[in-house]
């Protein structure tokens, strides 16, 4: 398919071709801008399709609702307005022109010069633009960046990284999806203002270092930025070693834990310094805890081993932790052993304990410390016999765990 061919493709879709008749024309001109065209393209997936307008958000607001479309009104202090069609969101942006930067937010007008509107963003292959009859329009030579797998910055990289820092870790995060390498210029600006990186939330910090970490070539730009101290901001020494032996395609969290987590305290770290959510915060939790249990492994753990770490971290821990020895060790993701660990973690459940409290009453065993006691010794015994379910021996453990500790833990009310 020529590319030609894409784009009209692009163009033709209902959503798309909705939008286009209705805000485009009358004087105001609407194209499609940034990452839909640079995927289309490269033949590679869409996801949201942005569009830049001549018109101002009021005049876009005023036109979609005569077509009878749903707007929502998401950022239109900034000339953002998002068009839903068929469930689809399509966010139009009014041409806008930078006035004053501050290397976190810009203040910024409203314009009409697709060209200008161009040159105010980061990389020559986020600039190309779409219009309504198929026309590519290319101001900065982002086609030529494309073709050669290059991400390069618009103009002098340290003026654009000035304007926004985060466009540090975009430019490694976009080199790591779409880059054949690192772009000289680039890299040496970024390192040359990495202090910026300071400047930024820990939100923004987080999102944009997860999705750096789940891009297909990460781990060769996570060892440039960690040999250049550009992960300062992470807390701690990062590992890009481990991380270049992860396998792992498209897992943010999961790459974040090969490059930066030793220990259930990184965890935690990790999870103030990116602003990461509970639930991110206790994955990576489940993973160090794992990760310990078999620290220093060279072989795949046994089925003993594995049934165990299901019991104590869960599927996703023990997986994620089993992956993360495997990397440590430097054994490839196609060993066999490993491959039937990781088998054997997704497809058994995790042991449930055949007892209960109540069993240790029949027994009399009173509630409180005893009781608690009680149960540490009878689990310590049941994972030693290997999570055994038949009553016989299950009852057998229980009486176990009561003489175990007659003389020095508890004593039997009926003794």
């Amino acid at each position: 398919m020529t590319d030609a061919e894409r784009l009209l493709g692009l163009l033709e879709r209902p959503g798309v071709a909705r939008i286009f008749a209705a805000l485009d024309g009358g004087g105001e001109e609407l194209r499609i801008v940034g990452g839909a065209v640079r995927n289309v393209l490269l033949g590679e997936p869409i996801g949201d399709i942005d569009l830049a307008s001549t018109a101002l958000p009021e005049v876009n607001v005023s036109r979609a609702k005569k077509a009878g479309l749903k707007v929502v009104p998401t950022g239109i202090e900034h000339g953002t307005v998002t068009v839903v069609i068929d469930g689809a969101p399509f966010e139009v942006t009014t041409l806008r022109e930078d006035v004053e930067t501050d290397g976190r937010r810009a203040k910024v007008r409203f314009g009409r010069d697709f060209a200008a509107d161009a040159e105010r963003r980061d990389f020559t292959l986020n600039a190309l633009s779409l219009d309504a009859r198929g026309g590519l329009h290319d101001p900065v030579g982002g086609r030529a960046d494309l073709d050669a797998r290059r991400v390069r910055f618009i103009g002098e990289p340290r003026r654009r990284i000035a304007e926004d820092f985060l466009r540090i870790l975009r430019f490694f995060r976009f080199s790591a999806r779409y880059g054949a390498g690192l772009d000289a210029a680039g890299f040496a600006a970024c390192v040359a203002l990495r202090d910026g990186l300071k400047s930024l939330s820990r939100e923004r910090l987080g999102a944009e270092t997860l999705k750096l970490l789940a891009a297909p070539r990460a781990a060769f730009v996570a060892e440039a930025m960690a040999g250049a101290g550009l992960f300062a901001y992470l807390g701690g020494a990062p590992w890009p070693a481990r991380l270049k032996n992860l396998h792992a395609p498209g897992d943010g969290l999961l790459g974040l834990a090969a490059l930066a987590l030793f220990s259930e305290g990184d965890a935690e770290l990790l999870g103030a310094a990116l602003r990461l959510s509970n639930a991110q915060k206790q994955r990576l939790l489940g993973a160090a805890r794992a990760n310990a249990f078999w620290h220093g492994a060279r072989e795949a753990p046994s089925p003993a081993s594995l049934r165990e770490a299901l019991f104590h971290f869960g599927p996703a821990g023990a997986r994620d932790g089993l992956e993360l020895i495997r990397a440590e060790a430097g054994i490839s993701p196609q060993d066999l052993d490993f491959m039937r660990a990781q088998a054997f973690l997704r497809d058994t459940p995790p042991p449930t304990p055949p007892f209960r409290a109540a069993d240790f009453f029949a027994r009399g065993i009173p509630k409180g410390p005893a009781l608690g006691a009680a149960l540490k010794v009878l689990q310590a015994l049941w994972i030693r016999a290997g999570f055994p379910t038949d009553p016989q021996i299950v009852a057998q453990l229980i009486e176990q765990a009561c003489e175990m500790g007659e003389d020095s833990r508890w004593t039997r009310r009926d003794r």
